[in-house]
């Protein structure tokens, strides 16, 4: 049987990966700093533990795991990221993170590692035009992420290509899209843009309001957890090393996805748009390259996904207003 290790395996992407490895015959363990507080793990193995602390990954690593997934990092929406108030904490968490993973993987003799990476390592002057981002892979230098979250990502994926050719590291990387789905984090302030949208409208009256950060004018695109983990297994299993992107072609505005959340949700919503943090101007998925390489590329419409989403994260509020107050 083959073994599979999965750190960040308590996040959202995290806990759908371990699904999806057991499904496919893996015997899974998983690390987190915690349990996903919204579904149980599936994974043979569950460990509470800090990846920061090289002790607890030489634990973990005690065997040459088939595959280990990285996807542990310090992280969140664009009220987590985009302030500025939690740089230090991100950069030296999520490198910390990386740099024991990457050493203690090649102790351990793991045959492959997949490293999670971010659209957010891409220049900033390649994104402000909103209507033309330009986010094909090779455009990722002369290097201006527009934010420390994606210094750290592209720091880390360089390190792990150093580790591959250093060292023998067998590596794959992928820079994702905006991956959205239910079972991820929808309020608390690290809930990214599609959960934050789904909470806001399912808590809103028909003919209300909700607040948008920024002119809703800045464009994005958004990949459903399933085509994520898709592309994941699918690059893990080919001979390409990356990095590659992971993400949708279909571009919406932000103001266009609150609208198409709230025809789901068969309501009428007024936005009111408000200052606020919202990253670069335009960001699309630029699929070329997974499609040359691994001849396959997502597919399924960003409404369907929001669909399920939306579904899931209403039936959260719900339950959320439904419960009692004890005084």
């Amino acid at each position: 049987m083959k073994t599979a290790l999965v750190c960040g395996a308590g996040g959202f992407i995290g806990g759908h990966l371990v699904k999806k490895l057991k499904s496919e015959g893996f015997w899974v363990r998983g690390i987190d700093l915690k349990p996903n507080e919204f579904a149980a793990s599936a994974a043979n193995e569950f460990i509470i533990g800090d990846l920061t602390n090289p002790v607890v990954v030489a634990d973990v690593l005690n065997k040459p795991f088939d595959e280990v997934y990285q996807l542990a990092a310090d992280m969140g929406g664009a009220g987590y990221i985009f302030t500025g108030e939690n740089d230090a904490n991100v950069m030296h968490n999520s490198a910390l993170v990386n740099l024991n993973i990457a050493e203690l993987s090649v102790k351990a003799g793991v045959k492959k590692l997949f490293y999670s990476s971010s659209a957010c390592i891409y220049p900033a002057y390649n994104q402000n035009d909103p209507d033309n981002p330009n986010c094909a892979e090779h455009s990722a230098y002369p290097a201006a992420p527009d934010s420390d979250y994606g210094w750290e990502k592209l720091f880390s994926e360089r390190m792990f290509l150093a580790y591959s050719r250093n060292y023998g590291l067998n590596v794959r990387i992928a820079r994702f899209h905006n991956i959205f789905g239910p079972e991820g984090t929808w309020t608390g302030g690290k809930e990214k843009v599609p959960a934050a949208l789904c909470r806001k409208i399912a808590e809103a009256e028909d003919r209300g309001q909700i607040e948008v950060w920024g002119d809703g004018k800045q464009t994005r695109s958004f990949l459903y957890i399933d085509e994520c983990l898709e592309g994941v297994r699918r690059l893990m299993q080919s001979d390409f090393e990356g990095p590659v992107n992971i993400g949708s072609e279909e571009m919406v505005s932000v103001n266009q996805l609150a609208h198409m959340i709230a025809a789901i949700a068969g309501k009428e919503i007024h936005i009111h748009n408000i200052p606020g943090p919202e990253g670069v101007r335009g960001r699309r998925s630029d699929n070329k390259l997974i499609y040359e390489k691994l001849k396959w590329a997502p597919s399924v419409p960003l409404k369907d996904g929001l669909a399920k989403t939306y579904a899931w994260i209403n039936a959260q509020v719900k339950v959320k207003v439904d419960q009692p107050t004890y005084i």
